[in-house]
């Protein structure tokens, strides 16, 4: 695991080879992390509770890429079977993928608070220790 300067201690980078086999959807992965992390850092909304939202937003982000790479080669529909009369055109199923991989990219975002519009929406992580109070001391655990 690699860790970005200042996320490494609330959230460490996932193994990216375990889920992808490409080398460039490797590279990917680890440049979306790194541009995440580092925001969702800065604006104080990076915690591990929301660690596993960020892997299913980049596994989203790299599936639309893959997904739309093949439906900007081979189209939207595929082509009904030479030979078959009854053979009809269908959707692709590279572009279902794509369709649910945009949507799925775009609720995560705004439960992160990433998209623009849902940026006030998301609250900061609360890191504030509790205060000490008087009735802390009254009610101390019983050794036993």
């Amino acid at each position: 695991m690699d860790l970005v300067d200042g996320t490494g201690s609330l959230v460490a980078e996932p193994d990216w080879t375990s889920l992808f086999s490409d080398e460039l959807d490797v590279a990917a992965a680890h440049e979306h992390w790194r541009i995440l992390s580092t925001e969702l850092r800065e604006r104080q909304l990076l915690a591990p509770s929301n660690a596993h939202s960020l892997l299913r937003l980049i596994v989203a982000y790299i599936s639309f890429d893959r997904a739309s790479r093949y439906v900007a080669e081979n189209g939207a529909v595929t082509k009904p079977k030479r030979g078959n009369s009854k053979a009809i055109a269908r959707i692709s199923p590279w572009f279902t993928v794509m369709r649910e991989a945009g949507s799925d990219a775009t609720a995560l975002e705004a439960k992160l608070g990433l998209a623009p519009r849902d940026r006030n929406a998301a609250g900061k992580v609360d890191t504030k220790k509790p205060k000490a109070r008087a009735a802390d001391a009254y009610l101390k655990p019983v050794a036993g």
